[in-house]
């Protein structure tokens, strides 16, 4: 019978500080960075195509519109994601871009919700790509869960990012504008 007090009062405990991280803890915060070698618009235009995006998004599955102006600030859009056969659906809200240069989003999930932004610079002929990433779980037990995931959440940004930059050297898809759409751009 005292074992039986010991193990309960250990399972107490631990779940005491499961929610005390939670309580302290609440959200994570991080930056990662890269540098490819290729010119910034051609970066910036791999990065915004989404017929690439499961080239270098782990998971991705898909991405469907659903208001606002599309690629603009208040755009909205449903994210599809599969993690270890689970599939999810997350609400993406661009909340500023700056084309060429960044791109600033909301993730809503039912778990978490996340900020984040990424940002390109031109650096001797090469791409500085960096992202800043918060993340706040929704409720004591997803920011337990969040805090003592951060090493595998930041894990996967480092993952994507690496993704991001093979994806973009291996590109041989030009972006360039035709010269009607410059004619539209001038007009």
């Amino acid at each position: 019978m005292k074992i039986l007090k010991y193990v309960l009062g250990i399972i107490a405990l631990l779940v005491l500080v499961f929610i005390l991280i939670g309580a302290f803890a609440s959200e994570i915060a991080y930056d990662d960075e890269i540098t490819v070698n290729k010119p910034l618009a051609e970066c910036w235009a791999v990065s915004q195509d989404e017929d690439k995006m499961a080239d270098w998004l782990v998971g991705f599955e898909g991405i469907e519109h659903i208001s606002g102006p599309k690629d603009q600030v208040g755009s909205v859009s449903d994210v599809y994601i599969t993690d270890n056969g689970q599939k999810y659906t997350i609400r993406e809200t661009i909340t500023a871009i700056v084309p060429n240069e960044s791109i600033s989003m909301t993730f809503t999930s039912d778990y978490s919700d996340m900020d984040y932004t990424l940002r390109m610079a031109d650096v001797d002929g090469k791409t500085k790509i960096s992202s800043s990433t918060k993340v706040k779980g929704k409720g004591i037990f997803y920011s337990s869960l969040m805090a003592i995931m951060s090493s595998t959440i930041k894990a996967q940004e480092e993952t994507n990012l690496a993704n991001l930059k093979r994806t973009i050297e291996a590109n041989t898809k030009d972006y360039s504008p035709s010269p009607a759409e410059e004619e539209v751009e001038q007009e």
